[in-house]
């Protein structure tokens, strides 16, 4: 259970890490908040969609996502409920236009 739990947090934690690492390349990491608690409360400049989540709750399109980056060639697979295999892997669109958000909600 505690590995199981370590394993959620880093894929999420490493999703964050390139999310960040591709503001900077971007040259758009000057947006960022200062204060790493006004980061989590996503004072920053760019979202992560993923499916299955209120922003994208269609997990079917994750099958569009599969074919399009092939992550056959990497060994990640969708079971048939469109769930990622193995089962901590994580995907992701991500949109850096300044006005990008998750839903209709304040900052």
């Amino acid at each position: 259970m505690l590995a199981h739990g370590f394993a959620v947090e880093s894929a999420e934690a490493l999703a964050e890490l390139w999310h960040k690492r591709m503001r900077a390349e971007l040259g758009i990491d000057g947006d960022d908040a200062a204060d790493p608690t006004e980061m989590i409360k996503g004072r920053y400049r760019g979202r992560r969609f993923s499916f299955g989540y209120p922003a994208c709750p269609d997990l079917e399109h994750q099958a569009l996502l599969a074919e399009m980056l092939d992550w056959k060639r990497i060994g990640i697979d969708l079971s048939e409920g469109f769930q990622l295999d193995p089962e901590q892997s994580t995907s992701a669109i991500v949109v850096h236009h300044p006005e990008a958000e998750y839903l209709s909600t304040e900052r």
